[in-house]
Parts: C-alpha cells; structure tokens; sequence
C-alpha cells in the first residue's frame, strides 16, 4: 500500500496556538512513538509502529525519506554524535541499536545486546565521550561506539527492565539508569565498569519508573514519571526529594476546565532557570503545559498553553520548537510538533512568532479552551 507523505491542511485556529497543519504518517491504525531533532533542524525525525522512522522538515513538514531495517517496536531514536550530526540512531525490541546516515536513509552500523534482549533505551557519553550505554532487559550494557566493542554489563543493580539510560549533562562520567523495579541508580563509568565499586547511589522511587530528565542551571535536579503517572523530582548529587506528587494526575485536572488528565507525555525544561513544565493530556487528544512548584507548597499550576483539535488520541511525544537554534525567526512562529496514537503528526502554530518564543521562556503562555471526549486509555507500557 502507498504510504501518505501528502500535508494534510486543517483550518483548526485558537486563541493563541493554531493548528498549521497535520501529517498523517501512515494508513491504518499506526502509532507516533517519538519525534527528534536533527542537531541544526533540518529535519526531525519520527518513530512509528511500523518498525520505520521516517523524517520530516520541521518548518514545511515535508517528507524527507524513511529508515527500515528493525523487526521490532522501536524504543527509543535519537541524533546522538555530535561530531556526525547526520547519524541517526534507533533501539528496538528486537535487540539491537541501529545508526542510520539520514543522508542516504541507509543503516550504516548495528549493535546486538546478543541473546535477542529488548533494549529500551541508549545514552552516549563518558568521560572520553567514547560509551555507549543501553538498558536490555534487567541488565545495563556498554559498548565502545568506536569499535562495536562490549566492555562492560551490570546485572545487579536492577531486578526488572530497564527503561530508561542517560549519562548526565555536565557529567559525563555518570550515568543515570531507571527501572521498572521503581529503582534508579547512578554509576561512575571511568576505568573499568562494574557493579561493585562503580554504584555510587540508589534512589528507590517506590513504583515503576516510565521517564526521567536533569534540569535546572546545573543539571543537578532529577524529574521522574512513573507509569502510574505520577511525578517526583530529585536533586541526584545527594539523594534528596524535593518534591513527591503522587496525585499529579488529579492535581493538573483540577487546575484546567477540560475532562480530567488522563496521563503524561513529558517534563519539558527550557535549558535555563530551574522551571519546569509538566505535559499532560486527555485520552481524546488535549494537551496542556502545566508548570510545576516543587519548593515550598507542592502544587501543579494552571496551564500555560493548551493544544486542542488536533489529535484524536494518546499523545507520546511532544517536540518544542521554541528552543530551536536560530530562535523566532527560524522557527518561523511554529510553537511545538506532536505525535500520537491515532498516527498522525500535528504542528502548531502561534498567532505571534515573536511572542511566543519570548513567552516561552517567560513562562506566560497563551490559552485556548476545549471540550474533549473521554476515551478509555491502553497500558502505558
């Protein structure tokens, strides 16, 4: 069947944030898992359902061209190698990390976990920006990306998968991994890596970790999303919880006037200032961007932009494009792209360029009210 790379052009406007248009990525029922920028933002990058990613210009929407080769779900894609911005990396279920050249839309390297483990998530970094680190199953593998050599596996550290790696910015000799155990733990990875002498913390979180990322002007704070949706965030140096919303979900609800917050795509955290926004979204398709306070009286605030009309179902990925490189002017007033279930792309669009770049950053987001549809919401994970 002929896959539609046509733009779809919907007349869908709001108060602040417009749809622009929508893509629709694929016929049938398949999902959006995740979108990525490429370092300069010639292109963004897209997993589906379909074991594909395909690429996308973030400013036109065209249709780029599309990388094939895994035979499973696709965990997680990412523009990883600073030094070959054209390289694209993917891991998937069927346990391996794949690099692709988005030039050519060729798979140029594949990594295998061995013994067909589902690797969930990959970060590069060390102290030497040499490691490659993934969570496959219960285990944290490290690969020498140089040479595709194995060097290191831990496998004591964690009981249940691992969903999520990531070496900490402005640290990168420390990883960070996070598991379904409800556990996260940072590692030093300079010499040889074991589990023994190189566990340097453990936070416990209580239940199954979904998501995490650094923020702050430090990168010293740790935010967590778990699968049952709640938040808490950490300053990861020492250990400490600063904040704990196990009702995140009830408290984003009862801060807007739309049905009640079903779930949470994603922290967003706009690279300066300690800020930071939760996104949370209706089974029907809403989001909205709610700030969080996690000093003094723990509370999820009012949101500050809220996205409606354009998705028909869950949400999974949401790519801001106001901390686009080149600011307003390249970003040409698109606010943000988003994916979801329902397997198709929307770009959104603010009446003001220059106002919403600016209040962004500002926090003061414009806001549009919409009634949304209730639907009942698959498994997260």
């Amino acid at each position: 069947m002929e896959e539609a790379t046509e733009m779809e052009i919907e007349e869908t406007k709001s108060k602040k944030f417009g749809l622009k248009n929508s893509i629709q990525t694929n016929f049938g029922n398949d999902y959006v898992f995740q979108i990525v920028p490429k370092d300069d933002w010639s292109s963004v990058a897209v997993s589906l359902s379909t074991k594909a990613v395909k690429l996308y210009s973030p400013v036109t929407g065209q249709f780029q061209g599309e990388c094939k080769g895994h035979s499973d779900t696709i965990n997680q894609i990412s523009f990883s190698v600073s030094s070959s911005p054209h390289l694209l990396h993917s891991c998937s279920s069927d346990g391996t990390i794949r690099a692709w050249d988005t030039r050519t839309f060729q798979q140029v390297s594949c990594i295998n976990s061995g013994s067909s483990q589902e690797i969930f998530s990959f970060s590069f970094g060390g102290s030497n920006d040499n490691l490659l680190a993934a969570g496959a199953k219960s285990q944290i593998l490290f690969w020498d990306w140089r040479n595709g050599k194995q060097v290191a596996c831990l496998e004591e550290s964690h009981t249940e998968d691992v969903t999520q790696v990531h070496f900490v910015p402005d640290n990168r000799n420390k990883l960070l991994s996070a598991s379904v155990d409800g556990l996260m733990c940072i590692f030093n990875t300079d010499g040889d890596i074991n589990d023994d002498d190189d566990l340097e913390s453990v936070i416990n979180v209580g239940t199954s970790i979904g998501k995490v990322g650094f923020f702050g002007e430090t990168y010293q704070k740790l935010w967590c999303l778990t699968h049952i949706e709640s938040l808490s965030i950490w300053d990861w140096k020492d250990s400490r919880n600063e904040a704990n919303l196990l009702e995140a979900r009830s408290l984003a609800s009862d801060s807007w006037t739309l049905d009640h917050v079903d779930y949470f795509v994603d922290c967003h955290y706009p690279g300066e200032g300690d800020s930071l926004w939760l996104i949370g979204g209706t089974n029907a398709g809403a989001l909205g961007y709610f700030p969080v306070n996690y000093k003094g009286v723990k509370a999820i605030g009012s949101p500050e932009a809220i996205l409606g009309g354009g998705h028909k179902g869950v949400v999974r990925s949401v790519l801001p494009m106001s901390c686009l490189k080149g600011g307003p002017s390249q970003s040409q007033g698109i606010f943000a792209w988003t994916g979801g279930e329902d397997g198709r792309l929307c770009c959104w669009l603010s009446d003001d360029s220059t106002e919403i770049n600016r209040s962004w950053i500002s926090s003061a987001l414009g806001m549009k009210s919409q009634k949304s549809r209730k639907k009942k919401r698959r498994n997260p994970y």
